[in-house]
């Protein structure tokens, strides 16, 4: 059964790191490795996503809540091992060579009857749970995308209505979620992210997280 309250939080963990050179994930940051942080951060927000709506009935905050799924791929073994002790479903993309595609798909499938999915990037550091909060609060207030803007674009940390699932699993190649919400700008909310443009993709972009 759907609930139009629970959101999945699927972070996107799954990429090879051909342009850096070694796994980015598995990157030191605030004393863990980027992969765990993210992880962290994601279920810091599913704990706490039902706290503001003052509801008592147990099933309710559960469905409120919602999950965590990690997609891993390159190297899965390896990074699974960084999420032990944590609140997380692990769901293993063995296309991920194949593109972000791939992994969009294999979080969807994850997130099962959920009534939205939100994917973060685990090599976004500066994401935190009071941001993905926000987004899950404008997401139940109406909206059927919430995308976090940055440095003139749109783009993850970003949640999907239900009804956009379909659209999201037929995104071929390294095709993201961005790739909808240019198709959607017009229903489309907004959340700040200023420092969402941080990301790790080449051996330039880690220094800063030192």
């Amino acid at each position: 059964m759907v609930s139009e309250r629970s959101v999945a939080i699927v972070v996107l963990a799954a990429g090879g790191s051909r342009r850096l050179g070694t796994q980015k994930q598995l990157l030191p940051f605030r004393g863990r490795t980027l992969l765990r942080h993210a992880a962290e951060v994601a279920a810091e927000a599913a704990s706490a996503a039902a706290a503001g709506d003052g509801v008592d009935d147990p099933a309710v905050v559960a469905a409120a809540r919602g999950r965590v799924v990690v997609v891993l791929g390159a190297d899965a073994e390896r990074m699974r091992a960084e999420l032990q002790g944590l609140p997380v479903e692990v769901a293993v993309n063995a296309d991920w060579a194949n593109g972000l595609s791939s992994s969009v798909r294999a979080g969807l499938d994850a997130a099962g009857d959920a009534g939205g999915v939100l994917f973060v990037a685990a090599d976004q550091p500066f994401v935190t749970a009071d941001l993905l909060r926000r987004v899950v609060a404008a997401f139940r207030a109406g909206a059927p995308i919430v995308a976090c803007a940055y440095a003139g674009t749109l783009g993850v940390p970003a949640l999907f209505d239900r009804t956009l699932f379909s659209e999201l699993a037929s995104l071929e190649g390294d095709a993201g979620a961005k790739r909808v919400i240019e198709r959607h700008r017009d229903v489309v909310r907004v959340v700040a992210f200023e420092r969402g443009a941080a990301d790790v993709d080449s051996p330039d972009d880690v220094d800063p997280l030192r």
